[in-house]
């Protein structure tokens, strides 16, 4: 008997083992690029100079009416006008041209800064002129006034350089009676001035 050949079991083949993945590093992105902000640039211009212009306010017809209540609005025959507080800065044209007959003028409390002769020297009737609290630096315009007799330059600015000027000004008002200048810096602090002036 001839023996049977044993089979041969099949050759079993080990599996692979399979392959880990390889890992690559991952490369962080890189950072984003900020670009710079380019301004636009700022041209400085020199400053200007400030031009202030001054706010003029004179008397007008309007305002002499309103004033002029107690004579019925009239001002043709006006002979007594109170024109305080009503930030004047001057006199004006108009007033020795619809009231030339006034007596007593009231113009305290204003900004007047000069008394302009061509405002002033039609008023050949005044008596009485006020001009206290305001911004005036030499008396004048009142050459033509011969019925001045109170004149009241209260708390303003005539000084010693045009002092001699102002009184040389009032040497044809021979009927002044009364000076009022307390309060100026011609006075250098002292009393007012009061007192007659017969012009010399």
């Amino acid at each position: 008997l001839t023996p049977t050949p044993t089979p041969t079991p099949p050759s079993i083949e080990p599996k692979p083992k399979p392959k880990r993945p390889i890992q690559t590093k991952q490369q962080s992105p890189p950072p984003p690029t900020i670009e710079p902000v380019i301004e636009p640039s700022v041209i400085i211009e020199p400053k200007q100079p400030v031009i202030v212009i001054e706010r003029t306010r004179i008397i007008t017809l309007e305002l002499i009416r309103k004033r002029s209540e107690h004579n019925e609005g009239l001002v043709s025959n006006l002979t007594e006008i109170a024109l305080h507080q009503e930030e004047l800065t001057s006199i004006g044209p108009l007033l020795h041209r619809t009231s030339p007959t006034l007596k007593i003028l009231l113009l305290q409390n204003n900004v007047i800064h000069r008394m302009h002769p061509s405002h002033l020297r039609h008023f050949t009737c005044m008596e009485y002129l006020n001009l206290a609290l305001n911004n005036i630096t030499m008396v004048e315009g009142v050459e033509h006034m011969e019925h001045l007799m109170k004149l009241d330059l209260t708390l303003n600015f005539v000084n010693v350089c045009e002092l001699e000027r102002s009184v040389a000004n009032l040497r044809e008002c021979r009927s002044l009676k009364e000076l009022y200048l307390l309060g100026n810096p011609c006075m250098n602090g002292s009393a007012s001035a009061s007192g007659g002036s017969n012009g010399s």
